[in-house]
């Protein structure tokens, strides 16, 4: 199976697709453009660094980050456009050692969308071998299946606000495992209502953690904490801690 279970989709790629398939394919190629001639047994990367985990139940950690380059989705708020095109080939083990020397014993890989790189798994895999807790955020646009079940899926669901929603792939739900967490980012109160009937009709509450963040600037928490009071849900409320901590704008942080 390649890492894209079908073709991912934004509006205007839907459109061009309905009317233009290989404009939409071009598209596409132009996004995943920075991986082209990447040598087997290396990744993109754009940058590893150690920080405090911002988000997921372990928000407030010490984690060392690996953010890969390059991801298909092209959300409306995403705050990490500039992991798109930037990076540096690394073989596995140079990533390892980075790793390795930055310390800790929790790291995660995030993009981008780290599972364009089929590197990633047998990454994951050997971190979890040298006994490193790992996380994986992935934008749930690409098949989670062949994730090292040791690995704490961050699974991102698309809302409607994101333009991506239709990129969802919805089999990915039925993999959560006991490790695993959802995440839910919020553009409006319509992303709310959407992101809440689907909880329910799915019991993703009952299967483990449910976060939701409000699009930073766009959605006041403290209006999200109130809503998700009314549902009388366990949904846990994000603040992208590192936002807080640091200038909203600041990489590496």
């Amino acid at each position: 199976m390649t890492p894209l279970e079908s073709s991912p989709a934004d509006p205007a790629m839907h459109d061009l697709a309905a009317h233009d398939p290989s404009a939409a394919s071009n598209a596409l190629a132009r996004r995943l453009r920075p991986l082209e001639g990447k040598a087997p047994g290396t990744l993109m990367v754009h940058e590893v660094y150690r920080s405090i985990q911002g988000e997921s139940t372990f928000a407030g950690l010490p984690c060392v980050f690996v953010r890969l380059t390059a991801c298909h989705l092209r959300c409306a708020y995403c705050d990490t456009p500039h992991a798109f095109q930037q990076g540096r080939p690394m073989s596995l083990d140079a990533v390892l050692d980075e790793v390795e020397k930055l310390g800790g014993r929790l790291v995660e890989l995030t993009g981008g969308e780290p599972l364009l790189q089929e590197e990633a798994y047998p990454l994951m895999s050997t971190l979890a071998d040298r006994g490193w807790t790992v996380l994986l955020e992935t934008s749930g646009g690409v098949p989670t299946d062949r994730v090292d079940p040791r690995v704490h899926v961050i699974l991102d669901v698309k809302t409607p606000a994101s333009g991506e929603v239709d990129a969802n792939v919805w089999s990915n739900l039925d993999r959560l495992g006991p490790r695993d967490e959802v995440k839910f980012v919020l553009g409006d109160r319509a992303d709310f209502d959407w992101a809440v009937e689907l909880i329910r009709r799915r019991g993703l509450a009952q299967r483990g953690p449910v976060l939701m963040s409000a699009v930073f600037g766009r959605v006041d928490p403290t209006d999200l904490a109130g809503w998700i009071l009314e549902t009388g849900l366990p949904i846990r409320l994000q603040v992208q801690l590192h936002k807080i901590l640091w200038d909203p704008k600041a990489r590496g942080v």
